[in-house]
């Protein structure tokens, strides 16, 4: 597997600094499972870090640090939210997705458009970044557009193109208002995704005017 396209380095950098939401760290992360350059730049900004906070001067405590501490022990311990467990093996039918995204919850597939389906993946905790598996038939030409927010596509199974370049398995792409997205599934296999979405798809052109109001991911 050659992996031609990669996270940019402020996402590893948050990611490494533990900065990113829950749903851009599952789609890095993801990535990381396949990428060796992504994991090496990773473990490097964590060495950098580490030895940066190594050599900060120590802050001094505020004199009234131990007391309101003390005060904060008195108060009553909020139960925490109780996180419903994955449905056992509800993922294991697709073993390109890393191991620790098949322990999240799942919903089913949905359809979307003719060739198009998505399948929610229910994280732990809320997310401003919602996360989705989302496969697209071979050949299969999507509307043209961009996005409201930031999309991260990891390629799990089969591939695609636009403009910018071609993508296959272990690829990532980033999706945002700046970029058009024009994507064309290539031929022969079905394409399988991880996307981990902020925002909503805006779609160009008067077809897409006419189908967005339909549109739901």
């Amino acid at each position: 597997m050659t992996i031609r396209h990669h996270p940019p380095d402020d996402f590893l950098t948050g990611f490494a600094a533990g900065t990113l939401d829950l749903g851009q760290h599952v789609a890095i992360a993801t990535h990381l499972t396949g990428c060796s350059r992504c994991r090496r730049t990773v473990r490097l900004m964590e060495h950098v870090g580490g030895s940066v906070l190594a050599e900060m001067q120590p802050t001094p405590m505020s004199d009234d640090a131990l007391a309101r501490v003390e005060a904060r022990m008195d108060q009553p311990v909020m139960p925490a939210a109780r996180i419903a467990p994955p449905r056992p093996g509800a993922l294991d039918d697709l073993p390109e997705l890393p191991a620790f995204v098949r322990r999240y919850a799942v919903s089913s597939w949905k359809w979307i458009a003719p060739g198009l389906r998505f399948r929610p993946i229910q994280l732990p905790t809320d997310s401003p970044t919602r996360v989705f598996l989302l496969q697209s038939a071979p050949g299969t030409a999507m509307l043209d557009h961009t996005h409201t927010g930031q999309e991260m596509t990891c390629v799990l199974r089969g591939g695609f193109q636009h403009r910018a370049g071609q993508y296959g398995p272990g690829d990532f792409d980033l999706g945002d208002s700046s970029r058009h997205h024009d994507v064309v599934v290539d031929a022969g296999e079905a394409c399988l995704c991880l996307v981990a979405m902020h925002g909503k798809l805006r779609l160009s052109g008067l077809l897409g005017a006419i189908v967005q109001p339909f549109l739901r991911l």
